[in-house]
This record gives structure tokens, C-alpha cells and sequence, in this order.
């Protein structure tokens, strides 16, 4: 009994993903809303995000040691630095591209199981985390307060990442090793479907 629970446990991340009413859509319905409602809304309005996110928190994961902490952390100073840069107008080439490229990428570390320098995986993840935090500054509501918006999006965001971590730690035991690989592989399916949608 105890395994079958543990089995939704690591499932259920990949559950509420896939079960996500905006999966066909990946920034909806970004000017109805304002402030801090808005940017807590933002990183689960789209799967491209929420696949991303939670996919460097499984990949850190997989990953141990400093990077479990580290990645994450990376990742929120990062796109905090592209969501002002994307909320002052400042054009990063790509950047929505950058983002669907970020879910497929992330997928084949984690399907592949890819272990690199701690110094590049941080770098890599910085790369994607300007893309993504770009991307939510520049499509703040005008009339939204920056600075709550931010700390709405910034919030969510570190809630997807530990998540992604916590699922990857369980995943770890060698019981439900491959669920990890899943993950990976189910990320890299979102990935080719959002670049050719």
C-alpha cells in the first residue's frame, strides 16, 4: 500500500501538467488581470513554464549534491534580471523561442540523464531562466504594480522549481529511478509539440 501511494506522490506533478486547461495555450489571458494575482498566474498559464520550471527542479535533483539548491537558486536571480528586462522594453531576440526550447532541452538532460560540470549545468539554466523571465515581464498587464507582479511570478516560480525537486528526490530512490527518465521523455513530447503547434 505504501508503494501504490508513493506512486501518485511521483506522478502527481506530471498529473496536474498534463491536466492543465491552458495546455494548448501558453500566455493566456495576460491583460485581465493585475499585480500580484497576475504574476502568480503567469509561470502556470502556459505548459511551456510550468514544464520548464519544474523540469530544472527534476533535473537538480537528479543532478545532487550543491546543484539541488543550486540550479533553482540560479534560476530565480536569473529571471528576475530578464523579468526587468522584459518589463522595461529591453528586446531579447527569441526569447519566446528560447522558452520552448528551454522545455525540450531540459527534457533530454533529464530523459538522458545528463550530468555536466556544476559550473555549465548553472550556466545552462541561467540561459533559460533569462528567456523565461523575459518573457513574463513583457507581458505584465500595463496597468499592474512591477514590483508585485514580480514578487507574484518570482513566487510561483519557486514553488514549481521545489516541486520539480521534491518529485526528483523521490523519484531518486532506485524503486522509481526511471520515473525520472518518464518525466524527461513526457517534457520532450511537450517540446516538439510546442515548436511545430
Amino acid at each position: 500500500m505504501k508503494n501504490f501511494s508513493l506512486s501518485y506522490l511521483l506522478f502527481a506533478p506530471l498529473l496536474l501538467i498534463l491536466g492543465s486547461p491552458s495546455i494548448a495555450f501558453a500566455h493566456v489571458g495576460v491583460g485581465s488581470a493585475q499585480g500580484f494575482i497576475a504574476g502568480l498566474a503567469h509561470p502556470v498559464s502556459g505548459l511551456d513554464h510550468l514544464c520548464a520550471m519544474m523540469g530544472v527542479g527534476i533535473w537538480a535533483a537528479q543532478r545532487g549534491g550543491k546543484a539541488i539548491w543550486l540550479l533553482p537558486v540560479a534560476f530565480l536571480a536569473v529571471m528576475a534580471l530578464g523579468g526587468l528586462l522584459g518589463a522595461a522594453a529591453i528586446a531579447l531576440p527569441f526569447a519566446d523561442r528560447g522558452v520552448v526550447l528551454s522545455v525540450l532541452i531540459l527534457g533530454i538532460l533529464i530523459a538522458a540523464a545528463v550530468r555536466m560540470p556544476l559550473v555549465l549545468s548553472t550556466l545552462v539554466v541561467g540561459a533559460f531562466a533569462l528567456f523565461h523571465g523575459h518573457v513574463h515581464g513583457a507581458e505584465m498587464p500595463l496597468t499592474a504594480s512591477g514590483l508585485t507582479y514580480g514578487v507574484g511570478f518570482m513566487a510561483t516560480t519557486a514553488f514549481l522549481l521545489f516541486a520539480g525537486a521534491v518529485f526528483g528526490v523521490a523519484a531518486a530512490k532506485a524503486t522509481y529511478r526511471s520515473a525520472l527518465r518518464f518525466s524527461g521523455a513526457a517534457m520532450i513530447l511537450v517540446g516538439v509539440y510546442l515548436l511545430v503547434r
